[in-house]
């Protein structure tokens, strides 16, 4: 039977031991992208459509090979991100709806708190998706809680999705230029295709009357957030900051500005990772600009794979034509898309630059998204309290590329729950079922197969027992953390 390493205290988690001194601190950046598949960028091979400047990050930072999302769908892989935990630990972190109460209990060690107490300004611009409020979220009041009571100084958010209600930007804990007269009503029993769903002319998960003046302007989305997250870069220069810029790009409905129509070779899908391209290229601009780039840690990632969904490539409203990419693969070689358990879901272009620390490379390392907490914590000198970030690993060597080796066990969740994808070092393990070409358990392994097409589960039957073993160990309930508050 073939050796399963390591004891649980591998499995939850290197030491949040700080590794920095106050002086050291670097700017944090990061850049979250929605949909953004592993081959969607020229600089992991797409070919019909170019991503200059995100090249431009990788080619000077540290481009990895096996980072992934914790989830294959958006909020339970921000969950994860923010809290340091697996979404499936916490019931109600499916893709949360636009009436969806704050998802993250204010009181624990949150992605941003953590920063915030280490010194940093913190801000958060773009796609929020963690639920506001208390259910059911009343836009015509404060929405509180919100991002900052978990630890963003600033936010400027679109609440949840692009193709969900309410269609407006939310200031801190107010929607922008709602008029009080005009209040906003939600009702999340209208289809997406009625015509009560429809805002400006795009077709939305719910429907909403009211708050016209304070309507969003889909073709402006990346302009606007583009614009908020270089003025946070400008007014908190003086200080240590932490952005987090999360896109609307390329999630549906895509309206690219009309700048970008066109300027790809593989439709309108094509022409959303272009404008997505432009914004990350605006922050790096504001950042050279400033004289800030040296010490900046800027990290580029997406909330999950890629995926060819309706309104789009083609057309605003109904379905699109996947031709319309003109054979443009969203995940490359990858098996499977956003919203599965393959690689194609999880797996997703993870970029690392700091010029003063980070030297140009690719690394192979196996990366979470989640391990970004206890990371960042080693690294501006933070402790977690106990029992909090319970599945946050800190592989900050790794992140800076002074080691190969990450993660040796991952789960890839879908949505909400079950079912589950587990990666032990790599090799691959799935559950089979209806959607799969499985019908049993599927076994890879990615070091010779990384399209997940040859099932090698019925040659090495205890392999399988063994990783259905250990994922059913992780899953369980987490294991504590030694106390390092």
């Amino acid at each position: 039977m073939p050796r399963l390493l390591l004891s649980i205290a591998a499995l939850v988690g290197a030491s949040f031991a700080p590794v920095a001194s106050a002086a050291d601190k670097p700017n944090i950046v990061l850049i979250y992208a929605d949909d953004i598949g592993y081959g969607d960028l020229s600089c992991y091979g797409a070919t019909k459509v170019e991503t200059p400047n995100c090249d431009k990050l990788a080619a000077a930072g540290l481009k990895f090979t096996d980072g992934h999302s914790v989830a294959s769908v958006c909020t339970p892989s921000r969950y994860s991100l923010m809290t340091g935990e697996y979404a499936f630990r916490k019931k109600g972190t499916g893709i949360a709806s636009g009436v969806q109460g704050l998802l993250i209990d204010p009181d624990r060690a949150a992605l941003p708190g953590v920063l915030q107490k280490a010194g940093y300004r913190t801000g958060v611009v773009g796609k929020w998706h963690l639920g506001l409020g208390t259910t059911p979220t009343d836009y015509n009041a404060a929405l509180k809680p919100g991002p900052r009571e978990v630890g963003f100084d600033y936010a400027w958010i679109l609440p949840a999705t692009g193709d969900r209600v309410p269609c407006v930007w939310v200031e801190n804990d107010r929607v922008v230029n709602l008029d009080p007269k005009d209040p906003i009503k939600l009702d999340y029993a209208v289809k997406r295709g009625d015509k009560e769903s429809f805002v400006n002319d795009v077709p939305r998960i719910g429907g909403q009357t009211g708050g016209t003046a304070a309507l969003w302007k889909d073709d402006e989305m990346s302009l606007v957030i583009a614009e908020k997250s270089c003025a946070f870069i400008e007014k908190e220069k003086d200080k240590p900051f932490f952005l987090f810029m999360a896109t609307h790009n390329i999630h549906v409905p895509r309206v690219p500005n009309a700048k970008f129509k066109g300027k790809s070779d593989c439709g309108v899908r094509g022409d959303a990772i272009v404008e997505f391209d432009w914004t990350v290229g605006q922050v790096l601009d504001k950042l050279d600009t400033l004289g800030l780039a040296e010490n900046t840690l800027v990290v580029l990632t997406s909330d999950n794979g890629g995926v060819l969904d309706d309104n789009g490539p083609d057309k605003v409203n109904g379905i699109g034509d996947p031709d319309g990419t003109n054979g443009h693969k969203p995940n490359g070689a990858l098996r499977g898309t956003k919203g599965t358990v393959f690689e194609g879901g999880t797996r997703v272009p993870f970029v690392v630059r700091w010029p003063a620390k980070v030297k140009p490379g690719t690394s192979d390392a196996l990366m979470s998204q989640m391990d970004l907490l206890a990371s960042f914590a080693a690294l501006t000198g933070q402790r977690v309290p106990k029992g909090q970030a319970p599945d946050s690993e800190n592989h900050l060597e790794a992140l800076l590329g002074t080691k190969q080796t990450g993660r040796e066990f991952l789960v890839e969740q879908s949505n909400g729950g079950a079912p589950f994808g587990f990666r032990h070092g790599t090799w691959k393990l799935t559950p089979g079922g209806p959607k799969a070409k499985e019908a049993g358990p599927g076994l890879f392994d990615l070091a010779t197969d990384l399209g997940e097409a040859k099932n090698l589960a019925a040659a090495h039957p205890d392999r399988v027992a063994a990783m259905r073993a250990k994922l059913a160990e992780v899953t369980g309930p987490p294991v504590p953390k030694k106390d390092t508050k």
